[in-house]
């Protein structure tokens, strides 16, 4: 009688262990698998040792030169970190710089395939580093630089301030005398969006200050605390986490209120210096919490301006486009126009302004834990700026309301705090 008992248990035991060792070996063969995955993606999106190869190479040969082309390539002193890289063809890493904590962000050559938001009818020009030619003098290149500067943003009336102000970080070794190496270094850099918003910009607290560069390398100052809110997570956490789920739990590991409210006026004053600014009215394309971060004083800081362009540029671009629907004229993830139907070209006009994407980016961060006397009106704001559509005279009236309102509100909420 035993013995067909212990049979049946030898059997069960058999079957419990032969599925424990199946689950078990389909595990690890998952698990190994996206580990390749992983492995694979990450080199190849993180390619600073090309990066600073290429760019060393060229500063040894003499054809550029920066400020931070000796620390980079002769002494050592300039390392590149933990890769933060979501595009191939723009590298970017922490970095060391002696006692200075920044980023490097180091561009690769052309993306293989035409993107709105690439550059890539920049990317040739800058990767050659063949302009300005031999024998071009100081005040050529500073004609040059107008034009260009022109083309960018069209043309404005101080934007012959602006290229003295190149003209002066290009000499970045301080001698009075700019070389044709540090000239095709600025040239190279002043074909990305990103330099040029922060030559725009300098004087004001929303872009990390530019510690130095050499060719169309460039470092920035650390931003201490980004996205602007939200939760960094494991990778293998990421791919099990349901999308409502993480949007709740990005809004518990925020700032208290007081503090999210001098973020937000930080973005609401990036907005204003943007729109008819100094130097042109420029576009934000991408107004996503990855794209900004704050620091210790929560002052906001813009950490990724590939998508804040010139209007102007942005305008000849989208013309250029071919479409069909409207939706095929969508540039970066923010920037949507209409499509002519009778040319199937896309028309110039964004459907909706700076501020209106803005507060929809702000709704949910800043309407959370929000103090109740202010909660309503502060809704009903937001509310009427996300609203807004158009660039019509009009339009502007109402948005600089709009802006002012929103300001005004927070401000008198926390201006008696020290978190003001």
């Amino acid at each position: 009688n035993g013995f067909p008992f212990c049979v049946g248990r030898w059997a069960r035991f058999s079957y419990l262990h032969m599925k424990y060792l199946f689950f078990s070996w389909l595990a690890v063969f998952v698990g190994s698998w996206i580990v390749y995955v992983e492995y694979s993606s990450y080199t190849e999106l993180c390619r600073g040792h090309d990066c600073k190869n290429s760019i060393c190479d060229k500063y040894k040969k003499g054809v550029i030169d920066g400020s931070a082309c000796s620390s980079l390539c002769e002494k050592d002193t300039l390392y590149l970190g933990k890769c933060y890289t979501a595009k191939a063809n723009s590298q970017v890493y922490s970095g060391i710089w002696g006692d200075l904590e920044g980023v490097i962000k180091c561009q690769m050559e052309e993306a293989p395939q035409y993107d709105l938001g690439s550059e890539i009818e920049h990317r040739k020009e800058a990767a050659t580093f063949n302009k300005p030619t031999e024998g071009t003098s100081v005040e050529k290149f500073r004609e040059m630089i107008l034009s260009h500067l022109k083309a960018k943003a069209g043309d404005q009336a101080n934007l012959a301030d602006l290229a003295t102000q190149v003209l002066s970080i290009t000499d970045a070794n301080k001698d009075g005398h700019i070389s044709l190496p540090e000239a095709r270094s600025t040239w190279a850099l002043l074909q990305l969006n990103e330099f040029l918003l922060a030559l725009v910009l300098q004087d004001r607290e929303h872009t990390p200050k530019l510690l130095g560069f050499c060719g169309d390398l460039y470092v920035m100052e650390k931003v201490p605390y980004s996205p602007l809110y939200g939760i960094s997570l494991p990778w293998i956490m990421e791919v099990w986490i349901p999308a409502g789920l993480r949007r709740s739990m990005d809004q518990w590991f925020t700032p208290s209120w007081p503090h999210k409210a001098k973020i937000s006026i930080g973005l609401l004053e990036l907005v204003e210096d943007i729109f008819h600014g100094t130097f042109g009215s420029f576009v934000m394309c991408d107004v996503s919490a990855n794209s900004f971060g704050y620091n210790d004083r929560h002052d906001l800081k813009v950490m990724d301006a590939r998508y804040i362009v010139p209007e102007a540029t942005f305008q000849e671009i989208i013309r250029q486009q071919r479409c069909d629907v409207d939706e095929d004229c969508l540039y970066g993830s923010d920037c949507l126009t209409s499509c002519d139907l009778t040319k199937h070209r896309c028309t110039p006009e964004v459907t909706r302004p700076n501020l209106a994407k803005a507060c929809e980016a702000l709704k949910d961060y800043i309407l959370r834990g929000a103090p109740s006397d202010v909660r309503e009106e502060l809704e009903k704001q937001l509310y009427a700026c996300i609203a807004l559509k158009g660039s019509t005279e009009q339009m502007e009236i109402e948005h600089s309301l709009i802006l002012n309102n929103l300001k005004t509100l927070l401000w008198k909420k926390i201006s008696h705090t020290k978190d003001s």
